[in-house]
């Protein structure tokens, strides 16, 4: 048996829709996926298996204009892993198109190592008539010599075993990089992290998404079987607080509920979660937070 393994990057614009896309391929939900862009800020690498190969889905921040260092370390942890991954597929939005930023993205392909090997998917399909599709697709290739053109829609799934049987293909032959039924390379703790991250941003929609962080302090592993997870919320200011808590600590409530019942489902037992709400008014300067999120302080300096 030859088998085969290989990193793929995935890169867009936010909301292109990378951690659909992530999540599709794994069959498992690996990646924090929300209506709000920056969402994913860890480089998540979601471990998939085709026939023989094993593809490692290297779910990129999303790539935007950086203004603050958080955006900046996100910016660099994206291009970073498209440099370090064996075949990128920009994900491009059928109805957005060739945006400013898909230009961007473009200039910052030009750069990367040469042989470096590209895809090109253009994602939500059905948002589009066909000929606008073909158009995009043209327009998209005259600029960037993309080594194939997928149609797909992560969200339905359309075009994503096609995509999915090209990348098993073309990955190196070598031993597979993980054992076959892992599915991220993230810890535990982390991937619980994301989950109550995910909770909050849905529920707290334009107040506060990213002013917040959330980190497992402790992890227990109980008797009886069933875990103890205990997370803290940082927050920049104590306005910020009050708002993640809610009015007589309904919204807290509400949110502990959505992740521990996730959590619940995705590990097979009984999880006890526990959150905690701190303000910590420079979070988003301290480096300790940084690795937290799976990125280099480094990489904010302006």
């Amino acid at each position: 048996m030859t088998t085969r393994a290989g990193f793929i990057a995935l890169i867009g614009e936010p909301n292109a829709g990378k951690s659909t896309l992530t999540n599709r391929m794994v069959g498992a939900k690996v990646s924090i996926v929300t209506h709000k862009v920056q969402t994913t800020r860890a480089r998540i690498r979601g471990v998939a298996m085709e026939g023989d190969s094993q593809l490692i889905f290297v779910d990129t921040p999303g790539l935007f204009q950086p203004r603050r260092r958080l955006d900046r370390a996100m910016v660099a942890a994206a291009w970073g892993g498209a440099a370090d991954a064996d075949i990128v597929v920009l994900l491009v939005e059928a109805h957005r198109g060739k945006t400013p930023g898909v230009d961007r993205i473009l200039e910052g392909l030009a750069e990367l190592p040469r042989g470096r090997r590209v895809a090109l998917a253009i994602n939500k399909i059905d948002r589009v008539k066909a000929e606008e599709l073909l158009a995009l697709s043209q327009e998209l290739n005259e600029i960037h010599a993309f080594e194939k053109t997928f149609m797909i829609s992560a969200e339905r799934g359309y075009g994503v075993d096609d995509l999915r049987e090209w990348l098993a293909a073309e990955v190196p032959e070598g031993p597979w990089l993980y054992p076959e039924d892992q599915i991220a390379d993230l810890p535990m703790r982390m991937i619980a992290a994301e989950m109550t991250r995910e909770k909050l941003t849905l529920r707290l929609h334009q107040e506060l998404p990213y002013q917040l962080t959330v980190e497992t302090e402790h992890w227990t592993e109980r008797e009886d079987g069933t875990a103890r997870i205990d997370q803290v919320i940082y927050v920049a200011r104590d306005g910020h607080k009050g708002i993640v808590l809610g009015h007589k600590g309904e919204t807290i409530k509400a949110i502990s509920k959505a992740a521990r019942e996730e959590l619940t489902e995705f590990l097979g037992r009984k999880v006890h979660l526990f959150l905690q709400v701190k303000v910590r008014e420079n979070w988003l300067e301290e480096a300790e937070r940084y690795s937290e999120m799976g990125l280099d302080f480094k990489d904010g300096n302006s």
